[in-house]
């Protein structure tokens, strides 16, 4: 198919041929074609009538079983699944061009095939003017430039489901590695972000070689691409060798220890395998591609972290598990509407039992034999069962009951298997346990505390029980080098009605957070000291003002909002504060960036016209979560007479549609 995206009229422009076989004489034959407009269609080299319902392209089948080629032009005109960036702002060189099409709908732009059942292979070619870069399914196999026009021709070899056909389009730069099994992987950022390749991508190559050997099948596509984009839907999206992410996990060595790619990256990558290899055959099965994701992301991150950091992160999301399970909330696994903590978490955690249940080398063997049966295919979970019951040589009727079908979440069972894998866990039991017993007062936690070298049992013990923890403890915290059990400190300590009272020493150790190298310490250090100590604010601004913080600008924007409201506090600079915060509500930074500047802005009551314009454009955005956001907003301040009047009259000056 050869593609040409026009970005000022936000069309789609496309052409091409379908190889298809008739096995079967049937009458009629349809392509999903959303909103699409055909200029010609011809079957076998002769022009033939069509129908365009609107949703689909119909034709009379061939009489003749056999092999056929299907030709058509097109125009697209995609209300969702196309998304243009940059177009209308003031800034040169943001322009991007992107799709998604799980659960949007590949049709909108590619006459295609909504259901995953149907396996296509796509070679695409994509129309672009000079300066800009194609990431598509497939390898490159040849550019052509004419009259400032470049063709991108990419190659694809294998079928895939349609959902997974993806492009982007955009100013970027390429860094290019090679997997220990010579898979050529294409890490693509933006000029502007080349700093910040290192951490971004960091581990990518073993998070590589480690799923290949891990899973025990070879990695199925000609190469692997990832490319960071503006305003994405999700954290990312695991399209045929060509995955996209969000952009806010674009970051820096310091914005690592706080946000980091490393459990997308790693998700998005099983995905390969799980869930493009092997498709489900309908959501009932979804837990093959998400559960599955998830367990070896989770896997990579052990390999790369330790056991410690694994079995600490099944326990969190157990504990969420758990409490929904019990207030009513559980899922089944095989619910096609169940949400993505029931597929994503509770699916991994079927997996770790499974692997407890039938042991390493079946469920090993197991998986392999999975994927190489039904490869390119689509499978149901009776498929997965059958070949664990297989390697195994057990039923595996009572698992199926127990993690698939049914609403609970065993938290027993997983209590045992979190006590018998992890010591540090296991203490953290055995105080749960004595606390049943006795005061938490009257708890030894030095002795639990000297007993343990885990960082994350530290950190729970700093968030569970900072307001009765002996200062000697505190003491120890803050004199560590480690990041996390100072951020614990800094999330746990001052500030919140009801904590303890921090003696001299412990307040001076409290504003070392401040020079940490974590942006969420930073920033809730910040607004603790701020609050508590208002006749060191001066001080606590000057150690900050230069830090802009994660991609959203956490520390930044909470920086000017407190500025903006501090007294007698440069008061020469307030006004360029003020239109600094009121500037980061334009639509050319992310919805993260601007839906934290909205929410300060209205905590502080300070939203100029122009903001308030802008708050009416992000009430429409592409994101849901940012348009509810923004729409719930608007209503509230709709309903305060300080901007109801305001409202009113700015409405006047918008089109119908605002």
């Amino acid at each position: 198919m050869e593609i040409t995206p026009i970005f000022d009229s936000k069309e789609v422009w496309g052409s091409g041929t379908y190889d298809f076989e008739l096995k079967s004489k049937t009458d009629s034959i349809f392509i999903d074609a959303i909103n699409m407009d055909f200029l010609y269609v011809a079957l076998n080299g002769k022009q033939i009538e069509f129908l365009n319902s609107g949703k689909q392209l119909g034709f009379k089948a061939p009489k003749i079983k056999g092999n056929h080629k299907l030709f058509i032009r097109y125009v697209a005109k995609p209300r969702q699944t196309v998304y243009y960036i940059g177009l209308n702002d003031r800034i040169t060189g943001n322009e991007q061009l992107w799709t998604q099409g799980q659960g949007k709908y590949t049709s909108h732009w590619l006459p295609s095939f909504d259901d995953m059942d149907e396996k296509v292979e796509f070679d695409l070619t994509l129309n672009t003017d000079e300066g800009y870069t194609v990431i598509t399914n497939g390898k490159l196999t040849e550019k052509n430039v004419t009259e400032g026009i470049i063709d991108w021709h990419f190659d694809m070899q294998d079928p895939m489901s349609s959902y997974l056909a993806a492009f982007v389009i955009g100013n970027f730069n390429k860094k290019e590695l090679k997997s220990n099994s010579g898979i050529p992987i294409e890490l693509y950022y933006e000029p502007k972000d080349s700093l910040k390749v290192e951490p971004t991508y960091r581990y990518s190559k073993e998070i590589f070689d480690f799923l290949e050997e891990e899973i025990g099948i070879p990695y199925p596509w000609q190469n692997y691409k990832q490319v960071p984009v503006q305003d994405f839907l999700y954290a990312g999206m695991e399209n045929t060798s060509a995955t996209i992410f969000s952009n806010t996990y674009v970051i820096d060595s310091t914005a690592f220890v706080d946000k980091n790619y490393v459990n997308v990256n790693a998700h998005e990558l099983a995905h390969q395998w799980f869930g493009n290899l092997v498709t489900e055959k309908s959501g009932k099965h979804h837990w093959l591609h998400e559960g599955f994701a998830t367990y070896y992301a989770y896997l990579a991150e052990r390999q790369l972290f330790g056991e410690d950091y694994f079995y600490w992160k099944l326990y969190a999301t157990a504990k969420t598990l758990h409490n929904l399970s019990e207030s009513g909330g559980g899922e089944a696994l095989t619910n096609p509407n169940a949400n993505s903590l029931t597929f994503y978490e509770k699916g991994a955690w079927a997996l770790v039992m499974l692997k407890d249940r039938v042991g390493k080398e079946a469920f090993d063997t197991g998986i392999k034999a999975y994927l190489s049966k039904h490869q390119f295919k689509n499978v149901t979970i009776s498929d997965f069962l059958k070949e664990m019951e297989t390697t195994s040589n057990q039923s595996l009727e009572d698992f199926e009951v127990l993690w698939l079908e049914s609403e609970q979440f065993p938290w027993t069972k997983i209590k045992q298997k979190l006590k018998q894998e992890s010591k540090s866990l296991r203490m953290v039991f055995e105080m749960e346990d004595e606390f049943q017993k006795i005061k938490s007062d009257d708890l030894n936690f030095e002795a639990y505390w000297n007993a343990s070298e885990s960082s994350n049992f530290k950190q729970y013990l700093i968030k569970q029980h900072h307001k009765i923890l002996p200062e000697t403890i505190l003491n120890k915290a803050f004199s560590s080098n480690d990041i996390k059990i100072r951020q614990a400190l800094a999330t746990s300590l001052l500030g919140i009605k009801g904590t303890r009272k921090l003696t001299e020493e412990l307040i001076s150790k409290y504003e070392t957070l401040l020079e940490d190298q974590s942006y969420v310490t930073i920033e809730s250090a910040l607004v603790k000291l701020w609050s508590t100590f208002p006749e060191k604010r001066a001080d606590y601004f000057s150690k900050t003002k230069e830090i802009i913080g994660l991609p959203n600008k956490n520390i930044r924007l909470l920086w000017l909002a407190l500025a903006l409201i501090t007294p007698d506090y440069q008061l020469e600079s307030k006004d360029a504060f003020y239109q600094e915060l009121n500037g980061y509500t334009n639509n050319h930074h992310h919805f993260e960036v601007r839906q934290l500047a909205f929410e300060y802005l209205s905590q502080i009551k300070a939203l100029n016209d122009a903001s308030l314009i802008n708050l009416i454009e992000a009430s429409e955005h592409h994101v849901w979560q940012f348009k509810k956001s923004s729409r719930n907003l608007l209503k509230e301040l709709s309903k305060r007479n300080d901007y109801k009047t305001r409202l009113s009259t700015i409405a006047k000056s918008l089109d119908e549609r605002q």
